[in-house]
């Protein structure tokens, strides 16, 4: 993917993500913190120019040897710190205050978009959607601090300004027409040269390090499958390769900071010298005193630090709005329709209904690209249950997946149950982060079963041993990387039998037992009211189902009665 540049529509995707928090339900909280912050912007701007009044007159007392007026410019700079410290330090307090408040806002509003209509789920197929979880993480926070620096910056130099103008306007009219051309020449300079390369340079290197990142978590996840395969040398390739590309992109990106560096420097450090220059004649002639001279190069500095905005806080600036496309980029496609429903003209619908049928189903891949049933109609009646069979690749769990209304590409109609009737178990079980009580219990229980029952189950799939060699129920622990995959499987049968769902669709859910375990699992589940669909190879499980559909690959089917 190319590198994405800037264009003049900045901030019109700066304030579809930002304008939200200011106008919704936290609005008075937000402005009620940020005028509380414009009031200390004023206090220390006031605060600023009179210790700028106070530097010059202790010089010009200096300068004349007085000893009185140095003592009490002196002693009034003192009592002005006592009420200035105070401001300084609470302005902090509240800026940060009001930043967490909308980052935890912000994120709570991601995170309700992330989760509706499963769009973690489908986002993992957009090949134009990179590591969403730095997104929601990391460049949220990012964009509420910056956002909230930067609006801070421009109020208090626009303050600065109106304060010191008058200064400088009072000590020499020269140096404030001087100011204006230099201002102008700065800014135009910044973003005429490093503009556009910067920001595209500082949105790659973003990716490129959440790429690399998210790598280094793939390996620690899966360390030992790499470890059967011996497949470190072509994961350190990987990763090496990824941290290069960062690498590179940060090479090219310190030689464009190199020269707006330079740049920067030396528009900052002749302002230094120019002042003095401008007002020397003046001073030397006796027509201003020292401190006054003093005090213009004070205003000054101050002046064109409040007009030179951009050029001082460029480098950050160009780090910014390439946060701000990647979360505009990740707030449109969770806003977005999905790419098979804005596609297609029908699609599957699914309604709730008292059992499973499947009426004149046609099912697609995502893409569209392949149609791997067609007109598919049958019923699964309670107790009856329906054993799905063909060779791989052939789209059994793609109909689980339908089923459960994760693909939808195609036609035709889908009754099902309502969701808290019908629980599904993939062959990879899932193990949340959390106890050995919660893994049972998932995905949810409002009313826990005493622990004697939660050990009972746990016998029942075999698994007798497993809480005492943890340390009891409510132990915490990686599950996924302490209990082998059979054990996952039992356990998340374990989560069947308490939930006693009126279906259960198992998509090769006993893959990694044996037939002993995988009898004693299915004999159980059929002596409740729980009905079966199934996706299974070994001819066992044909007692446990009354139908069998066989799926050719083509689009095909049979449904013939189970032998």
């Amino acid at each position: 993917m190319e590198a994405k540049t800037p264009d003049r529509h900045v901030w019109q995707r700066f304030w579809a993500i930002a304008a939200p928090y200011w106008r919704l339900d936290r609005k008075w909280q937000a402005w009620g913190l940020l005028a509380l912050l414009v009031l200390l912007l004023l206090g220390q701007t006031r605060f600023a120019v009179l210790f700028n009044e106070q530097t010059g007159e202790f010089t010009s007392a200096l300068a004349a040897r007085d000893a009185e007026r140095f003592w009490d410019a002196i002693r009034y700079c003192l009592g002005l710190l006592l009420v200035a410290v105070p401001i300084y330090a609470f302005y902090y307090y509240v800026r940060d205050k009001l930043g967490i408040h909308w980052r935890r806002w912000l994120t709570e509003r991601f995170l309700d978009s992330y989760f509706s209509q499963r769009h973690y789920y489908e986002l993992n197929a957009d090949p134009g959607l990179d590591n969403p979880d730095q997104r929601i993480a990391e460049d949220i926070n990012t964009f509420t601090q910056r956002s909230l620096y930067f609006l801070l910056v421009l109020i208090g130099a626009a303050l600065q300004l109106a304060a010191f103008s008058a200064v400088l306007w009072s000590i020499s009219r020269v140096l404030v027409y001087f100011l204006v051309f230099y201002a102008i020449f700065g800014t135009v300079t910044t973003l005429a040269l490093f503009g556009r390369p910067l920001i595209g340079l500082n949105f790659m290197q973003l990716r490129r390090e959440a790429d690399f990142r998210f790598g280094l978590v793939r390996i620690r996840e899966n360390a030992e499958s790499i470890a059967f395969y011996r497949g470190e040398a072509q994961e350190s390739r990987q990763v090496r390769r990824r941290f290069a590309a960062a690498f590179d992109n940060y090479n090219r990106l310190i030689r464009s900071q190199l020269f707006l560096n330079l740049f920067q420097y030396s528009y900052g450090l002749l302002t230094i010298v120019l002042p003095s220059a401008i007002v020397a004649t003046d001073v030397l002639s006796g027509e201003l005193e020292v401190g006054s001279a003093v005090q213009a190069a004070g205003a000054f500095a101050a002046v064109l630090s409040a007009v030179s905005v951009i050029v001082e806080n460029f480098e950050s600036l160009s780090r910014f709005v390439a946060g701000i496309d990647r979360l505009d980029a990740f707030s449109r496609l969770l806003a977005a329709e999905p790419a098979c429903r804005a596609r297609s003209g029908s699609l599957i619908e699914t309604v709730p209904g008292p059992r499973l049928v499947l009426d004149r189903l046609t099912l697609q891949t995502p893409g569209g690209a392949r149609t791997l049933v067609k007109n598919l109609s049958l019923s699964v009646a309670t107790g009856e249950g329906l054993l799905i069979e063909g060779e791989s690749g052939s789209g059994k769990s793609s109909l689980l997946r339908a089923i459960a209304g994760l693909w939808y590409c195609g036609s035709g109609r889908i009754l099902r149950p309502p969701p808290g009737e019908i629980l599904f178990l993939p062959q990879q079980p899932y193990m949340i982060l959390g106890t050995l009580r919660s893994q049972l219990l998932y995905p949810d229980r409002e009313r826990p079963p005493p622990d004697a029952e939660l050990l009972r189950l746990l016998e029942r799939v075999n698994l007798p041993d497993v809480a005492e060699r943890f340390g009891g129920l409510d132990a915490e622990r990686d599950w996924e990387k302490v209990l082998s995959i059979g054990e996952q499987q039992r356990l998340a049968f374990a989560r069947v039998l308490l939930a006693r769902p009126r279906y259960a669709v198992l998509d090769e859910a006993t893959s990694a037992l044996d037939a002993a375990n995988e009898e004693n699992l299915y004999r159980q589940l059929a002596a409740t009211e729980t009905t079966l669909v199934s996706v299974g190879h070994r001819p066992a499980l044909h007692t446990y189902h009354r139908q069998v559909l066989e799926l050719d690959g083509e689009g095909g089917w049979q449904l013939r009665p189970s032998p």
